[in-house]
């Protein structure tokens, strides 16, 4: 009786111990990541015990939250400026490689059959082509039915990233889009409906026929959305792919741009995707150093053992040599040294 009562209290105490050392760490922000963040924090947990809350709020929120302290980590699409960072006494380190892509809601046209072009893109988005059978998308679309349907546009509702990519790109292939519209997480849109995160836009585009939306590629896959293939830089049609992605992403170096300040849209290459893109994480230099250590060990376990599960969802990996200038820079940022833990 005696040995048993002993082993409970044993049980209890190891118990308490779990309890006492299990970590929670929040973050909030980029809805284009957020696929990625839940694979690894489900798996990070089970490996750890150290449980990861993400809010998928949208880039625009994850920089405010992250900016007035209220979360350990904001996600956000849109890197930051090194003016900013040091303005805000933050610092930010890249991700992953994604991309982005348009989807529409066109019965009869399977995905990948319709071919589209920046600049019609932009045409589309500003309102100046509204049918489905406009002369400009027939161009690019010899052979394919296109119906006499209105096109219903379909943008972001909340500050994000995924807008701030799209706007990018179409601003580097339209300059009347760049000089009436520009790019930044939210844009003064000419027309169509708002939905919230990729999520919303996924869902309006799915209900209305004759829709065309901007999603992050993992949710074209998870949702079997219909995408564009799209004209890039050096003249080819291209689908979108992980292959595509990491192709625009070879034509820059993170490794010497300032706080990995780059932006991947319109690179050059034949094999290019060209709406590719990228997601920051953004810490507090000032944070406590315990706060910055779970959050940069989280994201060490990433680069390290969850790389498999990126490429699953068509996130791309991080070069080794970049992922080795994030450890250095997260050692001159906030004295924390990976090789020591």
């Amino acid at each position: 009786m005696r040995h048993t009562f002993i082993a409970a209290l044993a049980m209890a105490s190891v118990s308490l111990v779990a309890t006492a050392h299990a970590e929670t760490i929040t973050g909030a922000g980029s809805t284009w990541v957020y696929p990625l963040v839940a694979k690894w924090a489900a798996a990070y947990k089970e490996k750890t015990g150290t449980e990861v809350n993400y809010a998928s709020i949208g880039s625009g929120g994850g920089i405010k939250q992250i900016e007035s302290g209220v979360v350990a980590f904001g996600a956000s699409d849109m890197p930051l400026t090194p003016d900013d960072l040091s303005k805000n006494k933050l610092i930010q380190f890249p991700t992953a490689i994604a991309g982005e892509d348009l989807v529409y809601n066109l019965p009869g046209i399977e995905p990948g059959k319709l071919v589209l072009s920046g600049p019609v893109v932009a045409d589309i988005y500003m309102a100046k082509i509204k049918k489905w059978n406009d002369a400009a998308i027939a161009k690019l679309n010899p052979g394919v039915k296109l119906p006499d349907t209105a096109i219903t546009v379909v943008h972001r509702s909340d500050a994000s990233g995924t807008t701030f990519t799209f706007a990018d790109y179409l601003s580097k292939v339209s300059p009347e889009w760049k000089t009436k519209l520009g790019a930044n997480t939210s844009v003064a849109w000419p027309t169509g409906v708002g939905g919230k995160g990729n999520e919303g836009v996924s869902a309006y585009v799915q209900k209305l026929p004759g829709a065309i939306g901007y999603v992050e590629y993992a949710y074209i896959l998870e949702n079997k959305l219909s995408y564009a293939r799209m004209i890039n830089s050096a003249g080819k049609t291209v689908s979108p792919s992980l292959q595509g992605f990491q192709a625009a992403a070879g034509h820059v170096d993170f490794t010497k741009a300032k706080d990995f300040y780059v932006i991947l849209t319109n690179q050059p290459g034949d094999d290019t995707w060209p709406i590719s893109g990228c997601t920051w994480q953004i810490l507090r230099k000032d944070a406590p150093k315990a706060t910055n250590e779970s959050v940069t060990k989280f994201f060490d376990w990433g680069f390290e053992h969850g790389q498999k599960m990126a490429t699953d969802i068509a996130f791309g990996p991080l070069p080794a040599s970049t992922v080795s200038a994030i450890k250095t820079y997260w050692k001159a940022n906030l004295g924390i040294d990976m090789a020591m833990k």
